[in-house]
């Protein structure tokens, strides 16, 4: 253990620098979009149903994932990532200049959904699997939590200021303090070797993508994190809906959320000590496998609060874990030269997994039924994905060591 800390405590820099500029990008975008959207609708008269729909843009950040993938690892992480540093502020400044037609803030939404998700995990993390090896899963699971944290802190604070100040002057103060956490992330970022060691790649894509695709690692994680995600549009805005669903009232669906998100971030941690610790495609199979049987849980017709609760914290278990377990999973079976160009592939295939299931989850509710099916389906599904995983490989390629 001592030797364990002494190399997150070296190498401090890449993992501080990748907390804060995943903190301070495009990941707390949610949190800030739903402080100013009841102040937006307000002012402007947009309806509810105008503003769901501009969410559902974020579909076309799929395709981008893969490109901004490939660009950190040709250019690396503090080149691309500065790109996302410059934009963020710019896009938070345009909107608090806002005058209520609704395409501009499309058109805005859209802009930083293509450009700002420089500022992501697909970029940040690759600095810590280049300088982190053997307390890899924990590094991974702090530069994870970073934008809830962020949410945590920052957001009720950013609350009473809109309250205050109004909108508009929010917005500028996120702009100027995602421009100085940025500036920081990328001052406090190593240097990227060029031509060997852990650092960025001058191979043509020609070669790597050939090998990427030759690998059996990539085929078995895509197809685990297309089948392990179609569930995630249950964390993500039907948590309530599912928990009324069962008969929570509403004193308990509040129990009920704090205990997800408890089980989020045992989840996060528990998997990256675990990584670290024990054969990766193991705790891979462990991980998603708990999300199952919480799915199950979920889709049966015992509804004590205990079991119910028992349901939500396992579910909450593996949306934590998978924070760093698809991070962990892609360096260790892919090395860090392709890092981030298998990561945006990944990012894609989940958020397209995600998408699908809402799309199942629409055609199930139909007609006033009742989320059993939706979630008897995914829990199958996550099965099949979960006993995928164990079909990785367990020993990591050759990579350099960080001195």
């Amino acid at each position: 253990m001592p030797a364990y800390l002494q190399e997150l405590r070296a190498q401090w820099r890449p993992l501080l620098a990748a907390v804060i500029g995943l903190s301070s990008g495009y990941s707390i975008t949610s949190y800030i979009t739903s402080i100013m959207a009841p102040h937006l609708l307000r002012e402007f008269g947009w309806s509810k149903a105008e503003f769901a729909a501009v969410g559902s843009l974020t579909l076309v950040c799929v395709l981008v994932f893969p490109f901004i993938g490939r660009l950190t690892d040709v250019v690396g992480v503090r080149r691309t990532a500065f790109v996302g540093v410059i934009a963020c502020p710019i896009g938070y400044g345009l909107l608090s200049r806002m005058n209520g037609d609704i395409r501009v803030y499309i058109a805005l939404f859209v802009a930083m959904g293509l450009i700002c998700i420089t500022t992501t995990a697909t970029v940040y993390s690759r600095v810590v699997v280049q300088h982190v090896v053997h307390a890899r899963g924990v590094a991974l699971a702090i530069v994870a939590s970073g934008p809830a944290a962020m949410g945590v802190l920052a957001a009720p604070l950013l609350n009473q200021y809109v309250e205050a100040q109004g909108w508009r002057a929010g917005y500028v103060l996120v702009a100027v303090v995602s421009a100085l956490l940025g500036g920081l992330a990328l001052v406090l970022m190593p240097s990227e070797k060029r031509g060997g060691g852990a650092g960025v790649t001058r191979r043509a894509a020609r070669e790597d993508y050939p090998a990427i695709f030759r690998n059996r690692a990539f085929w078995v994680l895509a197809s685990a994190m297309l089948l392990c995600n179609l569930p995630q549009i249950i964390a993500l805005t039907q948590l309530n809906l599912m928990l009324l669903d069962k008969g929570v009232g509403a004193g308990g669906i509040a129990v009920m959320i704090s205990a997800f998100a408890s089980g989020t971030l045992a989840g996060r941690f528990a998997c990256g000590l675990a990584l670290d610790r024990l054969p990766a495609h193991l705790v891979a199979f462990a991980a998603m496998a708990l999300s199952s049987v919480g799915l199950f849980v979920m889709a049966s017709p015992l509804s004590s609060p205990a079991i119910v609760a028992l349901g939500v914290v396992l579910i909450g278990l593996t949306i934590g874990a998978e924070g760093d377990l698809i991070s962990y999973l892609v360096a260790r079976a892919f090395g860090v030269q392709v890092y981030s160009t298998v990561m945006g592939m990944m990012t894609a295939i989940i958020a397209g997994a995600a998408s699908t299931g809402a799309i199942i989850l629409s055609l199930t509710l139909r007609g006033g039924g009742s989320f059993g099916p939706f979630l008897t389906f995914c829990g199958v599904a996550v099965l099949a994905g979960a006993i995928l995983l164990l079909f990785m490989p367990n020993s990591p390629p050759g990579e350099p060591v960080p001195a």
